[in-house]
């Protein structure tokens, strides 16, 4: 985050006309970011499959995606330690609102809208004190 490629793409996020007339070549940076977040997911893809030793079409549907954002919105985004944070809280939740309810996603949804509306940094940020003011 704080070393000068993750400065450009911060610089990018906020404003791609100003970071332009800096003369930072914007679709360069950008085009840098997508292929380190594509072979991040072509890991982790490789690595699900060799530990599950099958995948299924199901591993493709929109509603993985959806958990993983779950995930990040829980963790914190723009953090290190955010998905790893995230996804034992998930999967905790998940296992707890199971035992309860059959429906434990209506429970699931209000507990992520809260985090989203009043913890911008997630349970990161909650647990390590950080400023969510940022």
């Amino acid at each position: 985050m704080n070393s000068r490629f993750g400065l450009v793409l911060q610089a990018l996020r906020q404003s791609e006309r100003r970071t332009i007339n800096l003369g930072i070549r914007a679709a360069a940076f950008r085009l840098i970011a997508f292929v380190v977040s594509a072979v991040g997911t072509g890991l982790a893809g490789i690595l699900w499959a060799n530990y599950a030793r099958f995948v299924s079409p199901d591993m493709a549907a929109w509603t993985k995606s959806g958990e993983f954002m779950a995930i990040v919105i829980l963790g914190g985004l723009g953090t290190l330690l955010g998905p790893i944070v995230g996804t034992a809280v998930y999967l905790t939740l998940e296992q707890v609102l199971t035992s309860w309810t059959e429906h434990w996603m209506i429970v699931m949804g209000p507990i992520l809208t809260m985090i989203a509306l009043f913890g911008r940094k997630g349970m990161t940020g909650r647990l390590f004190g950080q400023n969510n003011n940022d």
